[in-house]
């Protein structure tokens, strides 16, 4: 594998290593030394920043709902200048999200993102994020019999 891809691989990594200490100061910083000032991220966003400002804005609302916030890399995927992301993110429902008061319980859901860098930096991200698993889990919409991400979350209970 080339220099660059593992380079590139490092830097999602470090980006999830950041995330993962919940701390927002620390998220901060890196995001601001990994992504690039004009970084375009193409997942519907509900803030009006961009780049990294927008990613440390993301995570601040994010571990309002999921303080135990913890991102899991469970594949990572590099060719020319892009990375894929898979992961299993976990958190318990202790702010309101999406209207819903708190729950208490556990979320288990899984992300994809595609990180496309320039000069080193993330330049531009899409992303899909499980968002029906969540609200099955909060009790917003029915379980799916045989969902294993709702089997996961009823055996932690």
């Amino acid at each position: 594998m080339s220099t660059d891809l593992q380079s590139n691989k490092a830097v999602i990594r470090r980006f999830h290593d950041a995330t993962n200490t919940r701390d927002l100061d620390v998220i901060s910083k890196t995001t601001e030394e990994l992504f690039a000032p004009d970084a375009l991220i193409r997942t519907p966003l509900p803030v009006g920043a961009t780049g990294a400002q927008a990613m440390t804005e993301v995570f601040a609302r994010l571990l309002r709902v999921l303080p135990d916030l913890h991102v899991a890399i469970e594949d990572l995927i590099a060719e020319a200048d892009k990375v894929v992301s898979r992961n299993t993110v976990t958190g318990t429902h202790l702010g309101e999200y999406l209207g819903h008061a708190p729950t208490g319980k556990l979320v288990t859901y899984n992300e994809i993102f595609i990180f496309r860098f320039a000069d080193g930096r993330i330049a531009e991200t899409w992303g899909v994020v499980d968002v029906v698993s969540q609200m099955r889990q909060l009790g917003v919409i029915p379980d799916i019999p045989g969902d294993p991400h709702v089997e996961a979350a009823h055996r932690a209970e």
